[in-house]
């Protein structure tokens, strides 16, 4: 191909892109569940004020478009089961084919073998009713469930089109989680922007968050309770950042901000890429633990290897990047 049919198909691309996002609209859906006490309640709210904060004025996202629900006394407010099926029936007549529904999760989940619930103010709903909600809803919707014993929503809720995130990789993990806090901050946080186009992905922040929560529970000594995973090929699969398989090449190209001009998204080569490095990096971390059951040449071989391994991918990445 001539650089002059490759300069014209860049062109295009950024076109098109700017035209997708001139009549895309985005529109939040926030849900902190029942908090069960005061320790829990101040964290919820905290993360809930900090995402809302963080859509409107970081990701500049149209303020009546923000939907807030809480463990709130306000009868309009509270994270009930009728102001949850209220808000996406209202958010679903008012989007597009174009638009895009963020929803995320922060609360406490339960499974009783049968199916999970996203504990709320009063009734709960199950994975299956959560689903049936999500039904009709045209555009393009991202759930983010943050919640224990997450995964089964992930089995439910996945869909051709539709990216789907849950806190954990099993429905025995019931503890509480720290996911939360991390994705809120990895949508603005520009170390989470890995392939450098000065925007954060869907992606980018699940890679991040998934990262911060491995060093968080590292740092403690303690065995991590929690694995998130990512499914936006429609399997109901998933997969962790670390085993990428087929998942993320939508999550990849999928934003909450504006579209920035000029600015494109992943390509597929970049993004798996990026999975490698991410694979690599967990797995320098893992070796730092196993450490004292090694002996010292075993250590230095692996180390070795994986450094070696972490630089040639850094490169591809960089040159792919200022391509």
């Amino acid at each position: 191909m001539s650089l002059m049919r490759v300069g014209a198909c860049l062109a295009l691309a950024i076109l098109l892109s700017a035209a997708a996002s001139a009549d895309e609209r985005r529109f939040a859906l926030i849900v902190c569940g029942a908090a069960g006490g005061p320790d829990y309640a101040t964290q919820y709210d905290r993360w809930g004020t900090d995402v809302s904060k963080t859509l409107i004025e970081n990701l500049k996202f149209d303020p009546t478009f923000v939907t807030l629900l809480s463990d709130s006394k306000s009868t309009e407010k509270a994270s009930t089961a009728e102001n949850v099926r209220r808000a996406i029936g209202a958010i679903g007549t008012r989007m597009t084919r174009e638009d895009v529904l963020f929803v995320l999760l922060i609360g406490h989940g339960t499974f009783d073998g049968t199916d999970a619930k996203f504990n709320l103010v009063g009734p709960d709903l199950e994975s299956a009713e959560w689903s049936a909600l999500f039904k009709g809803v045209p555009g393009h919707v991202v759930i983010v469930n943050t919640s224990s014993a997450s995964f089964p929503f992930l089995e439910r809720l996945s869909a051709p089109g539709r990216i789907v995130i849950t806190s954990t990789d099993s429905p025995a993990q019931r503890y509480d989680t720290v996911f939360a806090g991390y994705f809120i901050r990895a949508l603005v946080d520009p170390s989470a922007d890995l392939d450098k186009n000065d925007r954060v992905s869907i992606w980018e922040a699940f890679a991040s968050a998934s990262a911060g929560v491995r060093r968080y529970y590292q740092q403690r000594g303690q065995l991590s309770t929690e694995h998130a995973l990512l499914d936006d090929n429609g399997d109901g699969i998933g997969n962790e950042v670390t085993t990428p398989g087929d998942d993320g090449s939508l999550a990849a190209r999928t934003y909450l901000d504006e579209t920035l001009p000029g600015s494109l998204p992943t390509d597929e080569v970049l993004l798996k890429l990026l999975q490698r490095k991410s694979t690599i990096e967990a797995e320098l971390e893992d070796l730092k633990i196993r450490r004292q059951f090694l002996t010292r040449p075993e250590y230095a071989k692996e180390f070795e290897r994986l450094m070696i391994e972490l630089s040639q991918v850094s490169h591809d990445i960089r040159a792919r990047t200022k391509s």
